[in-house]
């Protein structure tokens, strides 16, 4: 694995990195309308598309099931859905003289991650930046905003800057940057406060678009919040950012923090109940079907309900090999995945473990009772020795799953100069009847960090892609992948540089067809043009 070079401090890389990128940034002249991002030297170096279109080929299956307080399946949220399938009904790109545009949300960073839609195919996204989140709501065509609400800083921020460690940054999954979009085409997302908000978007009479909180919860009482700020640079006390939110099938808001809490808002009563997973930690995201919520710890993976009065309660709880330590391209030493639920009968839950020499994709049956309390289905190892791990979610649909590798990859500074990591994406199937699973193809895709989806209507795979380079370029592809073969499709150039590095951001697939993918920059959009 191509490593940092130990001559140069990573804080001090990291923060040359940045410095240049947004000098760029802010040399580049824009239009009123959306800047685009600009690109580095070396973006004429490199083809700017490889492969040939491909023609559609919807996959047989079901769809997972609508979630009721939810947007719909494919407009909701980071993973597509509440089973975190990473699947969408409609098609993306095909690979026909596709176009790449993008748009710089802010002069530092700006990266857009949760990428949802509402009714009316307008873009409502979170995006991070040096001085705080952003919530906008985009134009899907032209990248324009047409409204902008601010959250409040994020703890890890204020320690980057004060501190000269921006892996506080590139670590941390909170603030927002996991939001969902509800059945009204709100925005639901827990702040650095510690704070669940509801945003709706709406006209004014000038025919303008805003946010308005159209609803507010405050966490504190049940999580602690003596947190990094510009006026509490360093505090006494403990500070336990929210990861994620997400309802359940009746409506409560689930909450999970980093230090392992686990939680409830009753939407209707503004009631709080909480539990906590003593010694754990959650960074991911989790999922939730009819038969109860799915979340991953860095020791295990449970199931809850809620009792009567809102109470998390485990239903079961199954630990894995969370190995000895947090390999490069993970944000912990743990799962780094968002559990799937999935299979042709709806009964199965996947996650990855941290295994040593090589991670495991595990399968287990997801009801209350199992027969012969036999809960593990399998346990397939994948990867090279000694270079597997991942820190996104797996890809779901019918009884397969798409799993890639991101060992090699922690920050923005890590691949540049032409450097790329081993990469590798593997499809595995669980047999008909349940005995087991098996290995389908395995393919050489070098997908550094980014959330990977799927086209049920059109059967191919995205990811977002950076080869090495012996000239030093780093350019950044979006890469169609046919999910039935594993076979390379058709590449398209997003552009080169740290500020088109998409750091854990996810692909998404826009009802238009168009491909949108979260950089450290802002937001790429690629599309098909006639």
């Amino acid at each position: 694995m191509p490593r940092m070079s130990r001559s140069i401090p990573r804080t001090a890389l990291a923060l040359a990195v940045t410095v240049t990128a947004v000098a760029a940034t802010l040399a580049a002249p824009g239009p009123a309308r959306a800047d685009d991002i600009p690109k580095a030297p070396g973006h004429r170096l490199v083809k700017s598309y490889e492969g040939a279109p491909a023609a559609a080929r919807p996959l047989p299956g079901t769809p997972p099931p609508q979630h009721p307080h939810l947007a719909a399946n494919g407009r909701s949220g980071m993973h597509a859905d509440a089973a975190g399938s990473g699947t969408y009904p409609w098609s993306g790109p095909l690979g026909k003289r596709p176009e790449a545009d993008s748009e710089k949300m802010a002069a530092l960073g700006g990266e857009c991650a949760t990428v949802t839609f509402d009714r009316d195919g307008r873009i409502v996204t979170v995006c991070g930046t040096f001085t705080g989140f952003l919530v906008k709501l985009l134009d899907p065509k032209t990248l324009d905003t047409l409204a902008e609400y601010k959250l409040p800083q994020r703890p890890s921020t204020v320690e980057a800057i004060t501190r000269l460690d921006f892996s506080k940054i590139f670590k941390d999954t909170s603030g927002g940057a996991y939001s969902y979009l509800d059945d009204k085409d709100r925005l639901v997302l827990a702040d650095s406060r510690q704070h669940v908000i509801r945003l709706a978007h709406e006209r004014t009479a000038e025919g303008d678009w805003r946010f308005v909180v159209d609803k507010e919860w405050d966490l504190t009482a049940h999580v602690p919040h003596d947190c990094v700020t510009w006026s509490n640079l360093y505090p006494s006390g403990e500070c336990d950012p929210v990861t994620s939110v997400m309802p359940d099938w009746d409506g409560r808001i689930w909450w999970v923090t980093r230090q392992g809490r686990v939680g409830t808002v009753d939407p209707a009563t503004g009631a709080i109940r909480s539990i906590r997973l003593d010694g754990e930690e959650i960074q991911n995201s989790f999922s939730v079907a009819e038969d109860g919520v799915s979340i991953v710890s860095d020791h295990a993976l449970y199931s809850f309900r809620a009792a009567p009065d809102g109470t998390p309660e485990i239903v079961w709880r199954e630990t894995y090999d969370r190995g000895t330590g947090t390999k490069p391209g993970s944000v912990n030493q743990g799962s780094g995945t968002t559990p799937d639920l999935f299979g042709a009968r709806d009964d199965y839950v996947a996650i990855t473990d941290n295994a040593d020499d090589r991670m495991n994709v595990l399968v287990y049956r997801r009801g209350a009772d199992v027969p012969g309390g036999r809960r593990l289905v399998c346990e397939i190892p994948v990867f090279g020795s000694g270079a597997s791990t991942t820190d996104n979610s797996l890809i779901s649909w019918g009884d397969s799953l798409i799993v890639e590798n991101n060992y090699g990859y922690e920050n923005i500074t890590s691949l540049t100069l032409g450097r790329s990591v081993v990469g590798g994406a593997t499809r595995i199937d669980v047999r008909e009847d349940g005995s087991g699973c098996d290995t389908v193809w395995e393919s050489d895709v070098r997908a550094p960090s980014t959330v990977p989806k799927l086209s049920t209507a059109n059967g191919l795979l995205y990811f977002y892609t950076k080869e090495p380079s012996s000239l030093g370029v780093d350019a950044w592809y979006l890469t169609a992948v046919d999910f039935r073969t594993g076979e390379t499709r058709w590449k398209r150039l997003a552009g080169t540089g740290v500020a088109y590095d998409n750091n854990w951001a996810p692909v998404t697939l826009g009802p238009d067809g168009t491909a949108y993918v979260g950089v450290f920059n802002g937001l790429v959009a690629v599309r098909d043009t006639r």
